[in-house]
């Protein structure tokens, strides 16, 4: 077992994504050393790369890997898991997605796609400055030591996707209705939604055409 793996056993870090800074706090000596021991503990399998700067000690040496969500945030820091991944985690829609999907502030998309744990996306949206987080809850899950993660709730997650794929309103709800179809998303479970909650959300996105679907999807609750 090379001396990085053993390291990361002894100080409890082994179920943790682990970055460039990290690490240079974790192992003593100049960056050449640090490069070496990285390197040899990947040449040796039990280093696993997840994108450049970023670092997971392999499966055969956990008890129990991160969850996806865990992963999809140390992957890219200040995103939250979305779209039809929260809807599904959410069980609004009922199929698994076999993708990790994320947004991501700034303005450029990501995708990661490991052998090992999947692919992960993460996409940029027009939201107002501060509402970031709106609707966009901490969950923590079963596993290794600080295994929480962002998730959005439902219907920021199904608004999200609106506003990702752009999608226009009618007067009978148009593509909106459509998605939710295609979705499978039972029109009932936009009754859960408290009055409350539809003002805060007319306030996250930047396009207008948000305000429209924002309404729309509330007059089809009422309905």
């Amino acid at each position: 077992m090379q001396t990085l793996t053993e390291k990361l056993i002894q100080t409890g870090w082994a179920g943790r994504v682990l970055s460039q800074a990290q690490l240079a706090r974790l192992l003593d000596g100049t960056p050449q050393r640090r490069y070496n021991l990285v390197n040899r503990a990947l040449q040796h399998g039990e280093l696993l790369q997840l994108r450049r700067g970023r670092y997971l000690l392999a499966t055969q040496l956990q008890n129990r890997m991160p969850h996806p969500f865990v992963l999809a945030q140390a992957l890219q820091a200040g995103s939250y898991i979305s779209f039809e991944t929260a809807l599904s985690f959410h069980g609004w829609i009922p199929e698994s997605v076999p993708v990790t999907l994320s947004v991501l502030p700034g303005r450029r998309r990501l995708e990661v796609d490991h052998p090992t744990f999947g692919l992960f996306r993460f996409y940029p949206l027009a939201l107002r400055q501060g509402y970031f987080l709106e609707a966009v809850d901490r969950h923590t899950f079963a596993g290794p030591v600080g295994q929480v993660a962002l998730v959005a709730q439902p219907l920021r997650a199904l608004l999200d996707i609106v506003c990702l794929r752009k999608l226009e309103v009618g007067s009978s709800m148009g593509n909106i209705g459509e998605l939710m179809q295609s979705m499978r998303i039972d029109a009932e479970l936009l009754t859960q939604t408290q009055p409350a909650a539809w003002q805060a959300l007319q306030r996250v996105y930047a396009h207008r055409r948000m305000a429209s679907a924002i309404q729309a999807l509330q007059q089809e609750a009422a309905a």
